[in-house]
């Protein structure tokens, strides 16, 4: 496994990523080569740059956007061999009306239907061989053995998070006893259904005997506790050390708030606020923002004409939500509720299958069409495009009284889409919006323009399946 943006990815979907991509410009290049098999002069002539180079670039970015939207690299679908070939079959037929598209509103990029054809065949065996070649060779060569050093609560829960994390090739050996006093008498039992190796005096021998090449740290209470000359000598040796709180974050991408103690946000990597990046994301953001809003009004005149055709009210829906620095601001959005919504209740959670949202409203919150007037707030300064979502003073009142850390994530701008909404389902109590903050926080320690970008895909992924909530 690899750590991509501080959390765990599967080492395989990183190749396979990577190999398709090469994979998809060969079957290009291999299907002009048998379009004009014995011309050789009309192939050099095709293949010339740079116009070549241009539309190799299009066949392969459209195709992999489709591999990537339609699960092709979700790692539930890369472990399980029919959902992965239902998958390929969706993403290659996908990709083939997108560049038909494509070439019908762009000619120049259009590269041959003959090419296109055998091409898009090509690349349908050259991925199915692939994902079946990476199966195997990873489950024979990228497997690495962990211990876990603790059998408290937290080793538990490192466990259960690790059993559930399969797609990452990690093998959990079994638990150690922590505390430097413990021997080797936990020896011979179990902890949540896997051996306990040894004690921690015996770390070195658990270690050697076991092939552990991961240990994780998962002591509570570490004061006069931790085998610190046994983990430094392990260390030296190549044997990677990680503290529980780490891994579970990696884990799940999340900060667990009911293990992480307050000397976790001191002293952790992570949490950093350049100059230059703030002063970088607001430009992305204003850039973004006009192109969205210049290639989008024609849908949204539209969308507002169709609510107001089905239920009375107006069409965009002002609501007060809390900022950056605790500020008040308007949130536009399409209204996708009756305009009387919350005449007698006042403020109340939004949930699914809400019986207040109109049909009009349904369809737009599953696409998340209605977020689509936020583009103004993006370009007034009042939101990004990616950070946390904002929430209303009543409920930011009530919920900073109930969690611990909540306003932390008052520390940047709130966004149209976020971590926690392309992670976590629709909020709807106090529960809700604990797990939603804990996504939060691992996005301010890892925020960057990268991991912004790979939110947007992500969103984009779950707006094109009809995902939203």
């Amino acid at each position: 496994m690899v750590r991509i943006f501080n959390q765990y990815v599967s080492l395989k979907l990183v190749l396979l990523g990577g190999v398709e991509a090469l994979l998809t410009f060969l079957a290009l290049l291999c299907g002009a080569k048998l379009r004009f098999l014995g011309e050789p002069s009309e192939f050099a002539q095709y293949t010339a740059l740079p116009g070549f180079g241009l539309q190799t670039g299009v066949f392969v970015l459209l195709f992999q956007i489709c591999f990537y939207c339609c699960d092709l690299y979700d790692a539930a679908v890369a472990g399980n061999s029919g959902r992965q070939a239902v998958a390929l079959v969706e993403s290659v037929g996908a990709g083939f009306l997108i560049l038909g598209l494509t070439y019908y509103i762009f000619p120049v990029l259009l590269i041959g239907r003959g090419v296109l054809f055998i091409s898009t065949l090509l690349l349908a065996g050259f991925v199915a061989l692939s994902c079946a070649v990476l199966d195997r060779a990873c489950a024979a060569a990228f497997v690495e053995r962990a211990a876990i050093l603790g059998t408290g609560e937290l080793a538990g829960k490192v466990a259960l998070e690790m059993h559930r994390r399969k797609d990452l090739a990690i093998e959990l050996a079994g638990f150690v006893d922590g505390g430097v006093d413990t021997g080797g008498t936990g020896a011979g039992r179990e902890f949540c259904g896997y051996p306990v190796l040894g004690g921690a005096s015996e770390l070195e021998r658990v270690a050697a005997e076991w092939q552990i090449s991961r240990i994780i740290v998962a002591i509570e209470d570490r004061r006069g506790q931790l085998p610190v000359a046994n983990l430094v000598k392990l260390r030296v040796q190549g044997v990677r050390i990680e503290d529980a709180h780490a891994a579970v974050a990696a884990l799940t991408g999340r900060v667990w708030l009911d293990t992480v103690r307050p000397s976790w946000f001191v002293f952790s990597d992570g949490f950093h606020r350049s100059k230059a990046n703030q002063t970088a994301k607001r430009a992305i953001d204003l850039a973004l923002g006009i192109l969205g809003f210049a290639l989008t009004a024609p849908a949204m005149l539209a969308l507002a004409a169709a609510i107001r055709l089905d239920s009375k009210g107006p069409a965009i829906y002002r609501q007060t939500r809390v900022g950056l620095a605790g500020r008040h601001f308007d949130l536009l959005k399409f209204r996708s509720m009756r305009a009387d919504a919350e005449a007698l209740g006042g403020a109340q959670w939004a949930a699914e299958d809400d019986p207040r949202i109109t049909r009009v409203g349904r369809f737009l919150r599953k696409y998340r069409l209605d977020e689509l007037p936020q583009f103004l707030n993006v370009i007034r300064g009042e939101m990004s495009f990616v950070g946390p979502r904002p929430e209303r003073p009543v409920f930011v009142e009530q919920l900073r009284r109930a969690i611990s850390y909540y306003d932390e994530r008052h520390s940047v701008r709130p966004g149209i889409t976020g971590w926690a909404q392309v992670q976590y389902r629709y909020g709807a109590n106090v529960e809700d919006a604990a797990r939603k903050l804990e996504y939060d926080l691992f996005y301010l320690k890892n925020m960057s323009p990268l991991f912004d970008l790979a939110i947007v895909l992500k969103t984009v992924r779950i707006v094109v399946a009809g995902g939203g909530r």
